[in-house]
């Protein structure tokens, strides 16, 4: 094949052993033309002639050149023999295609082996996906079944929970307003002892329900009226602006944070 012929001439030209360009000549060659120079230099007239004008410029042109010439001609040898180099590994890349075209043609029919066995896969797998697709599904409905009824019966059993909740946070605020009735009934007796041990009595009952998130709302005598957590015994009776309380009738609670009910008050006159 010509691309052959042209490989092995390339890369037995590239075996040659590269002859370098002898510098010692061209320095000899330079060193005779500046001592011409300089000759023609110190001998001329002052001011030069044009003949020797002439003369000085050449001898001085071309021992510059001597100096030159050598550096282009190894330069130009350099970029030679890069690009020889250079199509020889281009020739040897294409010498190589025969190869790949083969190692293409193989894989080629191996990977028409492998779609046959990838199209079998598949239709397997479609096979496989429909079936559990219908096993999911049943399996879905039946948890949505069980949750349905799971879900029912939590349902009932937090209305249960929340029926029993309402029911015994009503008989602690209950438990709570006959303690405090009784706490205002020793405050108004005269007797200070009685009232200090009631007193006691009523913060122990305070600290018990604290700890089961209810807590009473305390409002100090002199305290600013707040409509918020205040309310007159008369409930569509509107307290004056700027009002103040002076005693508490009935204690207000709040339960987990959130109020449940307002604080009775009457106001200073």
């Amino acid at each position: 094949m010509p691309i052959l012929k042209i490989s092995k001439f390339l890369m037995n030209t590239s075996e040659q052993p590269n002859a370098k360009l002898p510098i010692t000549a061209f320095l000899l060659v330079d060193a005779l033309f500046v001592g011409l120079a300089i000759l023609i230099f110190w001998t001329a007239h002052r001011p030069l002639l044009l003949w020797e004008a002439v003369f000085l410029s050449a001898c001085a042109g071309l021992a510059a050149w001597s100096m030159i010439y050598p550096v282009l001609r190894r330069h130009a040898d350099s970029q030679a023999a890069s690009q020889t180099s250079a199509l020889v590994n281009s020739v040897a890349q294409i010498n190589r295609l025969d190869e790949v075209a083969s190692q293409i043609a193989g894989a080629t029919t191996q990977w028409q082996s492998v779609q046959g066995y990838a199209t079998r896969i598949s239709e397997v797998s479609k096979e496989l996906l429909q079936s559990m697709g219908l096993e999911v599904k049943n399996f879905s409905e039946m948890l949505q079944k069980a949750s349905d009824a799971e879900k029912a019966h939590l349902r009932l059993e937090v209305d249960k929970l929340r029926r029993a909740e309402m029911e015994w946070l009503q008989a602690l605020t209950r438990i709570m307003d006959h303690v405090y009735a009784l706490y205002f009934a020793a405050a108004r007796s005269g007797q200070p002892n009685l009232a200090d041990q009631i007193g006691q009595f009523q913060e122990a009952c305070r600290d018990a329900v604290r700890r089961v998130g209810l807590l009473p709302i305390i409002v100090t005598p002199g305290d600013k009226f707040d409509a918020q957590i205040h309310q007159l015994v008369d409930e569509n009776t509107t307290a004056p602006e700027n009002a103040v309380v002076e005693n508490t009738l009935v204690t207000g609670f709040s339960y987990q944070g959130q109020l449940i009910r307002r604080v009775v008050v009457s106001l200073r006159s």
